[in-house]
């Protein structure tokens, strides 16, 4: 990470285009996302189809159920363009830029998935975490904790596997230090942590802006891969994510999680997700590396990358961990899979680190997933968030029935609880 200082000629601005957005290698991926469509009152999820974004409601009403089919990719392929009805994909984001209520504009690629997340999968955050609690969220005494608690941990821990005996050894070690912290337990312990980061449909996309409460002083983006998972937990394709995150907040106490990952506009997903093909694999993604900038009014540049390679836990141990026996999503759910960034440079005066402030923008990219970028806002000054699972339920219903060719497995194990 390496911050920088000018003197912008003017406030900076989302990049909202096709050839920002888009994967370098958008002809050959499956892009699936949701746009508003102000004729019909409603979100529409659609492909990206050249320059085009295509109208898939004909075949899947939402996005959950076009990913909860047999086969997802089969459906996409079949999805006739001729005929149907399409929109400009350079109109519809430069009416998103705006902020257009009467044009189409772009929305999170998802609708009825529950947004979860998974916190502490990489050591370098864990030790992060571990500072937020030691300081009780005060940054003025970050730089000192850190430099204790990095002595404590030996300086590395890179390569200890979460759960095995080696990892049981130094939590022994850290104890005996008095060092040992919950964020060590879900860092190195045998269970990842898993967490609701925010309510269904809550999620804001490509060119939305994004809030940071006024109660919190010490914040940051953390540029993540999000797995998209249908209900029976297989990965069906991915996209880029950005979990705002309070770290004062939470830093006062683990508990007050809620208050520092689920607030308005406080979950980014986009620009749309990647459906998983011959082009595009599970495996592909486990590779991915994913660049944070964050430019702001005050002309501070930061830049950071996220190394998925670099994960504790395998993309399967987090789905488990969140899905199966003791858990289902009739809906799917997408899964926010952590970050390696913590940004610790000084962004204004020496010893404060870094936080956002207004009018910052994130970009937040990978080649192969396009680039989701937002602006940052006080949460309390956004547009109040309406849209719910009533009037989405409403909006299907009274624009069709469910289409046919979705071949989704409905069938429910004996014992299985409907709701």
């Amino acid at each position: 990470m390496s911050p920088q200082h000018s003197t912008p000629e003017t406030a900076p601005s989302p990049r909202l285009d096709p050839a920002s957005v888009l994967p370098r290698d958008h002809e050959r991926a499956l892009l699936v996302g949701r746009v508003w469509d102000p004729e019909t009152g409603g979100p529409r999820p659609v492909r990206v189809d050249g320059d085009r974004l295509v109208d898939l409601f004909p075949a899947a009403r939402t996005v959950a159920e076009l990913l909860d089919s047999a086969d997802p990719a089969a459906v996409l392929e079949a999805a006739a363009t001729g005929g149907a009805r399409s929109w400009d994909l350079a109109e519809v984001l430069a009416a998103t830029a705006a902020g257009s209520t009467g044009e189409a504009t772009l929305l999170a690629p998802v609708d009825l998935q529950a947004v979860k997340a998974c916190g502490v999968t990489f050591v370098d955050s864990m030790i992060e975490r571990v500072i937020e609690e030691r300081c009780g969220g005060d940054f003025a005494q970050a730089e000192q904790i850190r430099a204790q608690v990095l002595e404590a941990l030996g300086g590395n821990l890179a390569g200890l596997k979460p759960g095995s005996a080696e990892a049981a050894r130094v939590k022994e070690v850290l104890l005996r230090e008095g060092f040992w912290s919950q964020y060590l337990e879900v860092g190195i312990g045998p269970d990842p942590e898993v967490f609701t980061k925010a309510p269904v449909l809550s999620a804001v996309g490509a060119g939305a802006r994004i809030g940071i409460p006024s109660f919190s002083s010490w914040n940051n983006p953390e540029p993540e891969l999000v797995l998209v998972v249908d209900s029976r937990g297989t990965v069906r394709g991915c996209t880029l994510g950005n979990d705002v995150n309070l770290r004062d907040v939470e830093g006062r106490s683990a508990l007050l999680l809620g208050m520092a990952k689920d607030n308005n506009a406080s979950a980014a997903i986009g620009p749309f997700v990647r459906v998983f093909d011959e082009s595009y694999t599970l495996d592909d993604a486990r590779t991915e590396t994913i660049e944070l900038t964050v430019r702001g009014a005050d002309g501070y540049v930061l830049h950071g990358t996220n190394n998925v390679s670099r994960l504790s836990r395998p993309f399967e141990e987090l789905v488990r961990a969140a899905h199966g026996a003791h858990h289902q999503y009739p809906d799917g759910f997408v899964l926010f899979t952590g970050t390696l960034f913590a940004p610790t440079e000084d962004r204004d005066e020496p010893g404060k680190g870094f936080t956002h402030q207004h009018g910052d923008v994130v970009e937040i990219s990978s080649p192969r997933l396009g680039t989701l970028s937002n602006t940052v806002a006080p949460t309390e000054e956004l547009q109040p968030w309406t849209y719910g699972i009533g009037r989405l339920v409403h909006y299907v219903s009274t624009h069709g029935s469910r289409p046919e060719g979705v071949d989704r497995d409905d069938s429910l194990p004996e014992g299985t609880l409907r709701s």
